[in-house]
């Protein structure tokens, strides 16, 4: 850290009775927040955003169209995202950098370019609902084929490089050329759609560098998070940003369950809200009067909301409103890379999200969560014109199905 000339120096302490240093202080700004702030253009942080067509943009002289910085609690130093505008007509300007970059279109339709030094360019084109990733310090360009703006959400990560390397010059103008990650494939960027186990958990995974269209393609059957359940894994580029595409049928919500800091939950389609809150106050907040401590964020395309928004273990539940099903987008960066957590290569782990508590996992199953949430939702869904398939079976803590879907049977 840089010395501060305002300080004085350093005196040691003189009595055996007293502790060295402040005792008290403020969370140091690190170098991805001063790269933030030096850009001038809007930075939202917050729990979550109902959609992010709505944040307020301004000029990004660096990117060359509008932009703002999403900071999502929970995520600072993990991974950054942002919402870029590309001119109608126009373009963004040309980069590379040395982080991993996923793009979400929002908003209308255009195309990529990407190259890398001394090759020539690949172009593929995008439309509203496509996921694509850049390549590792490739050279790119973003251009928007229609009159109309352009909008796109990114995740990056970005904090990770500027905050190890703490040199911009070093990230943006680096001369090395990722091979292994990119080297001008001719089907680099055409769309892949056969799926394949992933290596660690054996889930649904898609090796692809682009999907034209989450919004509708095809996800194969998990339950895991709900009855009728389906999800799959995009792995693109070579990437260690880790997400995937989950959706939830109509009338059916997610289990709580319970994780660190990192997930962000984009809405794809359909529109839902979110309860979150600190596992040290218990599975059932409402009824032990601590509703005051519980988060809720309500989104639609595109909204976002950060699923452990503080430090620790933070339950998390998900709900569907709409007349159509509720698809979400995880997206939770480099630090959570298919289920890895800290310890030894080859240590066992179990899949705890999708297990209940009483069987060792981590999720709360239907029929020891708080009854407020079941009350409110049904109303919730009358009041939208939807109706509950929640079986009253999955309240049943004897019924054998249930039991089952909640073990570890997998």
């Amino acid at each position: 850290m840089p010395h501060d000339e305002t300080q004085s120096d350093w005196q040691e302490i003189n009595s055996t009775t007293k502790k060295a240093g402040l005792g008290t202080f403020s969370t140091p700004k690190m170098p991805y927040d001063a790269f933030m702030e030096e850009q001038e253009i809007p930075i939202y942080r917050d729990i979550g955003v109902s959609k992010v067509q709505d944040l307020p943009m301004r000029p990004w002289k660096r990117m060359g169209g509008k932009g703002t910085f999403i900071q999502l609690y929970g995520t600072e130093g993990l991974w950054g995202s942002y919402v870029v505008e590309v001119p109608g007509s126009g373009a963004l300007n040309e980069e590379k950098h040395l982080y991993e970059e996923m793009y979400l279109v929002v908003e209308g339709r255009g195309s990529t370019e990407i190259w890398q030094d001394g090759q020539e360019k690949q172009i593929f084109e995008w439309q509203r609902g496509s996921l694509f990733s850049i390549p590792v310090n490739a050279n790119h360009r973003i251009v928007n084929a229609a009159s109309s703006p352009a909008i796109l959400l990114a995740g990056t990560s970005a904090p990770n490089a500027m905050n190890l390397y703490d040199n911009t010059d070093f990230i943006f103008n680096n001369d090395y050329v990722f091979r292994d990650r990119y080297n001008g494939e001719d089907d680099y960027f055409q769309p892949q759609d056969d799926l394949a186990p992933d290596p660690v958990r054996g889930l649904a995974m898609r090796r692809t560098n682009i999907i034209p269209d989450i919004i509708n393609c095809e996800l194969p059957l998990d339950n895991r998070r709900s009855p009728g359940y389906r999800r799959i894994e995009p792995h693109m580029a070579g990437n260690r940003f880790y997400l995937w595409l989950g959706q939830h049928e109509t009338g059916r919500y997610s289990k709580a369950h319970y994780h660190g800091s990192a997930a962000v939950l984009v809405c794809i389609k359909g529109k839902g809200y979110t309860y979150t809150w600190p596992k040290d106050i218990g599975t059932t907040p409402w009824k032990d009067g601590k509703a005051d401590m519980v988060k809720r964020v309500d989104y639609e395309p595109v909204g976002m909301v950060s699923a452990a928004p503080m430090s620790g273990d933070w339950f998390h539940q998900h709900f569907g409103i709409s007349k159509e099903p509720l698809r979400l987008s995880a997206w939770i960066g480099p630090n959570n890379a298919r289920g890895r957590k800290p310890g030894l290569p080859g240590a066992k782990q179990i899949d705890a999200g999708a297990i209940d508590l009483r069987a060792g996992g981590n999720a709360i199953p239907y029929d020891e969560e708080d009854p407020y949430v079941r009350e409110e939702y049904e109303a919730t869904l009358a009041a939208n014109g939807a109706k509950s398939k929640m079986e009253p079976e999955l309240y049943d803590p004897d019924n054998e199905q249930t039991k089952a879907w909640g073990d570890v049977k997998f």
